[in-house]
């Protein structure tokens, strides 16, 4: 097997379709690009309300691709953000 430097995008893109898949079905979606918006939204949503190391342990077990949405924006100092109820969180995923 040849190397092309990109073998490990494949092998992130290998791991993340059937999560996207997965979801898509679960949602009764068929755009997958929403779909992987969902995902990016609920990922951001569950990190600000993590502590740091929390938010850190989680963004270690994603795969790369994901990981790299994950951290994207992330300002680590500002503190967790505190929802209330379940529907709180929701709707923050929601816009």
């Amino acid at each position: 097997m040849t190397t092309t430097g990109l073998d490990i995008f494949y092998a992130t893109l290998q791991k993340i379709v059937p999560w996207v898949n997965e979801l898509a079905k679960e949602l009764v979606w068929e755009d997958k690009h929403q779909v992987l918006q969902g995902l990016r939204a609920t990922l951001d949503a569950l990190r600000d309300r993590l502590t740091v190391e929390e938010a850190a342990h989680l963004g270690a077990q994603l795969p790369i691709l994901l990981g790299g949405f994950y951290y994207e924006n992330w300002r680590p100092t500002a503190r967790p953000t505190k929802d209330r109820t379940k529907e709180e969180f929701l709707n923050h995923i929601r816009h």
